[in-house]
């Protein structure tokens, strides 16, 4: 009888701990942006809208693989938040022309800034960290052009820092 004691204590825990473990995904639209940033902490990344509003983005980069972001109306209400770093957001940047300004409002500050190519052809290349596919360590590269004002490509790649070989000595 006690281990099914324990048992259902164990399981009662357990549910107690992961109902208190709340996800920025879960708050609710028309929350008050004091609310969440209460519970979440502040944003660290903003940018005006055209209705009055701001984007805000809660961003994990450099070193983490995640950002959250939501448009808040101009009375303060959150609307629905969503994880920027995907597959499928960073699609977005296959359709039409994407300004710096707008890669920043869309997925905030990126993990590197580095620049790639010979003098005559060098791009400015903004990394992201995050999970491809929901799995793999990686790097997902926005060439800006050579002025660094407007994407020309992008690509994911892997996360260097994931490399195991980059820790073992060279024979």
């Amino acid at each position: 009888m006690i281990p099914f004691r324990l048992a259902a204590f164990t399981a009662l825990l357990s549910a107690a701990l992961l109902g208190g473990c709340a996800s920025m995904t879960s708050v609710a639209p028309g929350t008050p942006l004091a609310q969440v940033e209460s519970e979440f902490g502040r944003h660290n990344y903003s940018c005006p809208l055209p209705d009055g509003g701001q984007r805000v983005i809660w961003s994990r980069q450099p070193f983490g693989q995640f950002a959250w972001g939501a448009n808040v109306d101009s009375q303060g209400r959150v609307g629905e938040v969503t994880q920027l770093l995907t597959d499928q957001n960073f699609a977005k940047l296959g359709q039409g022309t994407w300004t710096d300004e707008q890669v920043l409002c869309e997925f905030g500050p990126p993990a590197e800034i580095d620049g790639v190519g010979l003098p005559s052809v060098r791009q400015i290349v903004w990394s992201y960290r995050y999970l491809q596919n929901g799995v793999w360590n990686s790097l997902m590269y926005v060439y800006m052009g050579p002025d660094g004002k407007q994407v020309t490509r992008f690509h994911p790649g892997p996360d260097p820092r994931f490399d195991p070989d980059r820790f073992l000595p060279f024979f």
